[in-house]
């Protein structure tokens, strides 16, 4: 590496990330205290171990040209499938999530798929730069995204499924490809899940039976919709090869929204366990199940709300170490957090991100390698989302759906990949003026 190049390093990228993975060991570690003051895990030394390697990653593949991976995107894209369907077949299931293991070694080979999957869809945007408004173009986008995203949510892993959706989007917005083909996507999601969340509400909040909601459950009434609307649509479609109306169009493209909706919120039913609808269940209130499914929900938000404004103090916090915060190393550690260092600690972890999120912008409007401004923008998304539900999830304005606070919470894999991740931001930096 020359040393011009080791001055033109994101400095600020690097420390604020840094900075990250320095509080979530301190709050690793707390996790791991009892009231009586004993510790319990060890937990933190790993997350040292894991950090120490995943800084030493970013500084290597910052020293190496990112466009290496152009020219291996396919590879690496195929080679991330192995692992995925091996534990799919063979993994062993931790926390919902399927794990492979060698001995005690653990890796969760969802996290590496994702920034596979950047790196490929990257590629593909760039080759195919000059054909922005083909419909084609955005299908095999989908098809680069959807492939792994099966395979995980078939788990069923619906946490890091969505974090493919938020890869998807950003990407693809970002390249120009038509806003109505992204709405599509989002309206299929936006209407799966109140599809999917309205029988829940009725049966185990409202109490009483809607004829209307109820027939969203039921299958025969459900594919006898989905055949009418498909008529609807093939009508509609004749319509607008035939006479050039634009509102044939868009009803062809509002049924093909309703029947996607309906089907994938009744396949959801079927692929998600009973644990995992009943979170949709308590986000929806909490109080259904207080001493069950609840329980993470409430003592999330008791443990932020009584850190106040400055926070009890470190290792002072209640909640955690009197272990009423269940996963609080990984899924609630930003509750531990808040509960220690108050409202002021969460603003730090809010600003940190935002300064992530806006080096990463920073570098995909300076570059001037359309592959660069690709991968960034599938980073910035996956760091976004990660940041909004996991923090979301806490403070109870957002299901729990099992996604770690990257850079903060325990786990080896995650911060692996999402240093990957940096490490290929940090190698665009350096090179953003020359292709």
């Amino acid at each position: 590496m020359k040393l011009r190049d080791f001055i033109e390093i994101d400095y600020i990228l690097f420390f604020s990330i840094i900075t990250l993975l320095i509080l979530g060991i301190f709050f690793i570690y707390s996790s791991g205290v009892t009231s009586t003051g004993n510790l319990v895990s060890n937990e933190y030394i790993r997350q040292i171990i894991w950090a120490s390697i995943g800084i030493a990653a970013a500084i290597v593949l910052s020293i190496v040209n990112y466009r290496k991976f152009y020219d291996i995107a396919l590879y690496l894209y195929l080679f991330s499938m192995v692992p995925l369907l091996y534990t799919f077949f063979f993994g062993r299931v931790v926390h919902s999530t399927r794990w492979l293991r060698i001995g005690s070694f653990g890796i969760q080979a969802s996290e590496f798929a994702k920034i596979a999957v950047i790196i490929m869809l990257a590629r593909y945007l760039a080759d195919t730069e000059r054909d922005n408004k083909s419909f084609f173009r955005f299908f095999i986008c989908c098809m680069i995204v959807f492939i792994p995203m099966g395979i995980v949510l078939s788990q069923p892993d619906l946490g890091t499924a969505l974090v493919f959706i938020s890869i998807l989007l950003s990407m693809t917005f970002v390249s120009g490809i038509l806003m109505r083909y992204l709405l599509f996507i989002g309206s299929c999601i936006v209407f799966s899940g109140f599809f999917l969340v309205l029988p829940l509400w009725q049966t185990y909040i409202f109490r009483k039976n809607i004829p209307a909601i109820a027939a969203l459950a039921n299958s025969k009434i459900i594919i006898l919709a989905a055949l009418f609307l498909f008529i609807i649509a093939a009508i509609a479609m004749f319509g607008f090869l035939k006479f050039k109306k634009r509102y044939f169009y868009w009803l062809v493209y509002i049924t093909a929204i309703m029947i996607l909706s309906l089907g994938a919120s009744y396949a959801a039913r079927l692929v998600l366990k009973n644990y995992q609808i009943m979170r949709l269940i308590v986000f929806l209130d909490p109080n259904v199940d207080p001493r069950g499914a609840g329980w993470n929900i409430i003592q999330s938000i008791t443990a932020i709300g009584s850190g106040g404004l400055t926070g009890m103090g470190f290792l002072q916090g209640t909640q955690s170490h009197y272990r009423y915060l269940p996963e609080q190393s990984t899924d609630f550690i930003f509750s531990i957090f808040s509960e220690e260092t108050g409202f002021l600690g969460g603003l730090v972890v809010f600003a940190l991100f935002f300064i992530i999120c806006q080096r990463l912008l920073r570098i995909m409007k300076t570059t001037t390698d359309p592959f660069a401004v690709y991968v960034c923008a599938g980073l910035a998304g996956m760091f976004c989302f990660h940041f909004l539900v996991n923090v979301g999830m806490t403070m109870g304005i957002m299901p729990i759906t099992g996604i770690p606070l990257l850079f903060m919470s325990y786990g080896g894999s995650a911060v692996l990949a999402a240093m990957i991740g940096v490490g290929l931001a940090l190698s665009i930096h350096i090179r953003r003026y020359s292709r």
